[in-house]
């Protein structure tokens, strides 16, 4: 599996990831960047086949439309998301792109039709978990009790070295592993629900 971290405009990250075998790919997350997702495609070969939007927000959303025109990609999102899709993505769901697998885990918390893809030993968190912090809560669709299951219940029971792959540039590196964070990421600490809740609670 190849994956290429494209930042954009306010930290985002989208990601192409392929077969290098076949050069079937999956997008993730185009935002306002849909001009270099599709260039970078382009001039890798890529034949991107779908694209999915970790969550609704527009900056993980924008360029949907335009891999969809441009590259024909289908475009999945969770089915409580709002956005314009053609695939609706349900928890434990099983995907193939080419030789690709992926599952979807839904976290909602920072929003709820929030997903993270887990490719191999590789998970692409959205806003849910960044490097050294995890996705705010205090936005409409935010919900600190949902993010504590999210991250306790989900993402802390996959393997220390799955690598983590996140929605923005918030860290002191662009990627990480659940190992890493589970030993570094302050957000990440034991806390009861009601103390997490509390946590996220302040500034």
């Amino acid at each position: 599996m190849r994956v290429e971290q494209i930042k954009s405009v306010g930290d985002n990250f989208s990601y192409l990831v392929w077969d290098e075998n076949d050069l079937d790919a999956l997008a993730i997350d185009p935002g306002m960047n849909a001009e270099e997702v599709i260039s970078r495609a382009r001039n890798k070969g890529l034949k991107v086949r779908l694209v999915i939007a970790t969550h609704h927000h527009r900056d993980h959303s924008a360029g949907l439309a335009a891999l969809k025109k441009v590259l024909g990609a289908e475009v999945a999102a969770h089915r409580l998301s709002g956005l314009e899709k053609d695939r609706l993505l349900e928890d434990g769901e099983r995907l193939r792109v080419g030789r690709l697998t992926m599952r979807i885990v839904h976290t909602p918390g920072h929003t709820q039709d929030g997903v993270c893809i887990l490719i191999d030993s590789a998970v692409f968190t959205g806003d849910t978990l960044f490097v050294g912090e995890c996705g705010r809560t205090d936005l409409p669709d935010g919900d600190s009790s949902a993010l504590y299951e999210s991250l306790f219940g989900k993402l802390l029971k996959l393997g220390d070295d799955t690598v983590v792959y996140p929605g923005h540039d918030y860290g002191s590196r662009p990627r990480s592993t659940i190992g890493e964070e589970r030993r570094t990421n302050y957000t990440l600490k034991n806390r009861t629900l009601s103390e997490f809740v509390d946590f996220m609670k302040e500034p």
